[in-house]
């Protein structure tokens, strides 16, 4: 198995996910991830007709999202008709880290040698829910075999079991605002940020748009839950509630301690992401300074009701496949989809907090779904370099019951 190379790694900034007061509402998605693959192009001198594919992730696959986005952008930035070809994929949240993970798959494997892995969502223009598929595609099968609920329930329902309070997600999310505040100050994005710039060349967003520096804990105490009048949803057809749904998977649970909020789960926001991956001998031959490795990688599911516990199987398979153990990582990025999956996958893993998120995470930057996982490499390689580190992990979860997690090394 040959070495997957990571040459460089470039995001837009995240605007917030709102209809016309969003930075980045008025910018067609395609248009957007076209930024970062020109990004790519002129930071590393690349020749698009060298790149074999691009590997787009993206979950809303509907209306301006639709129609494989990933070539539709490659040829909206401009690049030759000849260049890369693109396919685009959807495993929810983790799609633009498996994105990345596919590029790097078909590198080590032999059959290319340039690809580009990465990601966009434009959640103001194409909101979650809108290919219209709900839960689970509407099956009443599957229902009955698997009874899903939204993830928020799901994300409350960990807390719940684990015991995880109230303040303890609202310190995790206020500490994810301090260190986001303090990142930006010292512009420590700044490495893989590329501005967004509408026809004219004017800049329209070249900061992160999202965080919210000063959030204390007594604010966010204030705020309401966001779930629980949902748990209390009957979904049509049904007889049974969100909660109990949920209930009836986990008899244990006696009642669903809804505490997540706006203010401690992540944000919704606009984005794109892309990295660049290269066989050692073709960036030898075109002189192309790596700036990782990819290491192992791996995915694994869990149950999917509780839903967003994965992430701990899929990093325990994925550092044994790298015959490591998790003091062998200098650096963690785990997804802050709601405050209490990087709480339960530090608490289960035995991970040191200091080491995850030092930049802030999701909670404090928001969370563009497809855009994410190529967004947490850039932002990983940065630190690491910035720090003098060797290696770091990317982990996710992901609905209906799935985890991801890649491991980097440096070169």
């Amino acid at each position: 198995m040959g070495e997957a190379w990571i040459i460089d790694a470039v995001r837009t900034p995240r605007g917030r996910g709102k209809k016309e007061t969003g930075a980045l509402s008025g910018v067609h998605p395609q248009e957007l991830f076209a930024v970062a693959l020109n990004g790519l192009r002129d930071r590393t001198g690349l020749e698009p007709r060298d790149v074999e594919d691009v590997v787009t992730g993206c979950v809303s696959q509907a209306g301006e999202q639709g129609g494989c986005i990933a070539r539709m952008a490659v040829l909206a930035a401009g690049w030759d008709a000849e260049a890369a070809s693109g396919v685009t994929l959807n495993r929810f949240c983790g799609s633009g880290q498996q994105a990345v993970n596919f590029a790097a798959m078909g590198v080590m494997a032999g059959q290319q040698d340039l690809v580009v892995g990465g990601g966009v969502e434009s959640m103001s223009r194409q909101p979650m829910g809108s290919d219209k598929s709900g839960l689970d595609g509407h099956n009443r099968h599957l229902r009955e075999l698997h009874p899903l609920v939204p993830q928020g329930i799901s994300a409350d329902l960990i807390a719940t079991r684990e015991g995880f309070s109230r303040e303890d997600v609202d310190r995790f999310a206020v500490s994810s605002q301090e260190r986001c505040a303090l990142a930006q100050k010292e512009d420590r994005f700044a490495g893989s940020l590329v501005p967004v710039r509408d026809a004219d060349g004017k800049v329209v967003l070249d900061r992160d748009e999202y965080p919210r520096a000063g959030t204390t804990l007594e604010g966010l105490g204030k705020l309401p839950s966001s779930f629980e009048g949902m748990g209390s949803y009957v979904q049509k057809g049904d007889t049974a509630s969100f909660d109990e749904k949920a209930r009836q998977r986990y008899p244990d649970v006696e009642r669903i301690d809804h505490v997540h909020t706006a203010g401690n789960s992540s944000g919704v926001v606009d984005g794109a992401s892309a990295v660049l991956v290269a066989s050692p001998d073709y960036a030898r031959a075109h002189g192309l300074e790596p700036r990782a490795r990819v290491v192992a990688m791996a995915t694994a599911a869990d149950e999917p009701v509780i839903m967003l516990t994965a992430p701990v199987p899929a990093t325990r398979r994925c550092l044994a496949k790298a015959g490591m153990e998790v003091g062998d990582i200098d650096l963690f990025e785990i997804n802050e989809a709601f405050a209490a999956i990087p709480l339960k996958v530090m608490k289960d893993l035995g991970i040191d907090p200091e080491k995850v998120n030092v930049n802030g995470g999701a909670i404090a930057l928001g969370h563009p779904l497809g855009a994410t996982g190529g967004m947490l490499v850039g932002t990983l390689l940065d630190e690491l370099e910035r720090r003098d580190r060797t290696t770091g992990l990317v982990t996710m979860c992901i609905g209906g019951g799935m985890g991801i997690t890649t491991i980097l090394e440096r070169v």
